[in-house]
C-alpha cells in the first residue's frame, strides 16, 4: 500500500484530542486508531506490537545488519488539533494542482487560496490531498504515520535492506501537549529517535520554541449596573486590562521566526469571573523565562492596584526547546541529513 493510501485510510478515524480531559488519551478514538495500528504492524511481521493502557503503539524490528549497533526510533501521534473537527473527514485527490484557487467546499464558500496560503504554489504539479473544508484532514501527523507503516512493509517485503534496529512508536495527545506524559522510554531501549512531523519533503528541524501554558483567574464583584459606580469590578474588564499590559509586539501577528510571543488562546466570562488561557514561547530559555515573569509581574501589579487578589495565575511549562540536548549529540542531526541528501534532496533546515 502505498503512505498516501494509508493516509487517506487513517484519516477517516475521528482522532481529535482535548483539552483538559480526565482520561488518557484524551478521547477513546485515538485508541481505535491505535488498536487498528498495533494490528496492522502485527500483519506487516512486527508480531511484538502492543498498545498500552495510555493508548501508545510500540514495535520493535530486530535488525539484520551486525554493523549497525546503533537503535533507531521513529515516532509519530495518532491524534489531530482540538481546534477544527475530526469528524467525519472526507478525504479527496486534487491530481497535478494548477497553482489555482482550490474550492473545498462550493456551499459554504470555502476555498484554499494560494493568495492566502502561498506555500501552495510549491506544489504546482504535486497530487494533493485535501478536505471538504469542514474538517481538519488530520496529516498532521497521520503523514507520519503512513510513512513509518510503510517504511515498515518495505522491509517486510525487502529482506535484503539491511538496517539495524528500528522501534517504531506511535503516541497520543502531541497536540495538547501531553504527547510523551505516559510513555514508558524501558520500553522503547533506543539509542536516538526522529519524529516524522514535518511540513516539506528534505526538512529537519532540530530546535523548537520553548513552551508554556498561563492559565488566569478575574475576579470581580457584581453590582446592579444602576449603582454600580465605585463598587461593580468586571472580570472581563480586568482580563481585557491584563492583556493590554503585555508586551504588544509579542503578539503573534506581529513575530516571525524565532521572535518568541504570548498568544492569547480562550476568554471565558461574566462580570463576577473571567478566565483566559495563553500559550507563551520562545527559543531563547532566558527570555522565555522573562515572559512567564512578565505574567507574575503583571498579577502583582493589578492586585495592588485593586487592593485586593483580583487575578490569580498558574503556569505550566509544557515543552523546551530540543536543541539544548541535540547540541551534544550532533551526529543524530549528521545521520538525518545524509539521509536526507542520499535521497536526492538537499536539507531545509
Amino acid at each position: 500500500m502505498k503512505a498516501y493510501e494509508r493516509l487517506i485510510q487513517y484519516a477517516k478515524y475521528n482522532t481529535q484530542s482535548a483539552h483538559d480531559a480526565a482520561t488518557y488519551p484524551s478521547t477513546p478514538g485515538q485508541k481505535v486508531l491505535g488498536e487498528a495500528l498495533c494490528q496492522e504492524l502485527i500483519s506487516l511481521g512486527v508480531t511484538n506490537a502492543t498498545m498500552d493502557e495510555f493508548g501508545y503503539v510500540i514495535g520493535r524490528i530486530p535488525g539484520n545488519d551486525p554493523t549497525k549497533k546503533k537503535t533507531v526510533t521513529l515516532i509519530a501521534h495518532m491524534d489531530t488539533s482540538p481546534d477544527a473537527s475530526g469528524k467525519n473527514v472526507q478525504p479527496r485527490i486534487i491530481y497535478q494542482y494548477d497553482g489555482n484557487d482550490i474550492v473545498l467546499n462550493q456551499e459554504l464558500q470555502m476555498v484554499l487560496s494560494p493568495n492566502v496560503f502561498p506555500q501552495l504554489t510549491r506544489q504546482i504539479g504535486d497530487d494533493l490531498i485535501v478536505t471538504d473544508g469542514t474538517t481538519l484532514l488530520g496529516a498532521d501527523d497521520k503523514a507520519g504515520v503512513a510513512e513509518i507503516m510503510t517504511f515498515v512493509e518495505y522491509m517486510k517485503d525487502n529482506p535484503d535492506y539491511l538496517h539495524g534496529e528500528v522501534v517504531v512508536v506511535f503516541t497520543p495527545d502531541e497536540e495538547v501537549g501531553t504527547g510523551t506524559d505516559y510513555l514508558k522510554m524501558e520500553k522503547v531501549r533506543a539509542d536516538f529517535g526522529f519524529t516524522l512531523d514535518g511540513a516539506r519533503a528534505g526538512e529537519i528541524a532540530y530546535e523548537n520554541f520553548n513552551a508554556a501554558w498561563a492559565f488566569l483567574t478575574f475576579h470581580g464583584t457584581s453590582v446592579h449596573p444602576g449603582s454600580a459606580k465605585n463598587k461593580m469590578i468586571n472580570a472581563i474588564s480586568l482580563a481585557m486590562e491584563f492583556d493590554q499590559l503585555l508586551p504588544k509586539s509579542m503578539r503573534p501577528e506581529l513575530t516571525e521566526g524565532y521572535e518568541g510571543f504570548n498568544h492569547l488562546t480562550e476568554i471565558h466570562g461574566i462580570v463576577e469571573e473571567a478566565k483566559t488561557k495563553y500559550i507563551i514561547r520562545n527559543h531563547d530559555r532566558s527570555v522565555f523565562e522573562s515572559q512567564k515573569s512578565d505574567f507574575e509581574r503583571i498579577v502583582a501589579f493589578m492586585n495592588d492596584k485593586y487592593h485586593h487578589e483580583v487575578v490569580t495565575l498558574t503556569l505550566e511549562d509544557s515543552y523546551f526547546n530540543m536543541r539544548e540536548i541535540l547540541d551534544q549529540y550532533p551526529e543524530v542531526i549528521r545521520i538525518a541529513k545524509e539521509a536526507i541528501e542520499e535521497d536526492g534532496l538537499t536539507p531545509i533546515i
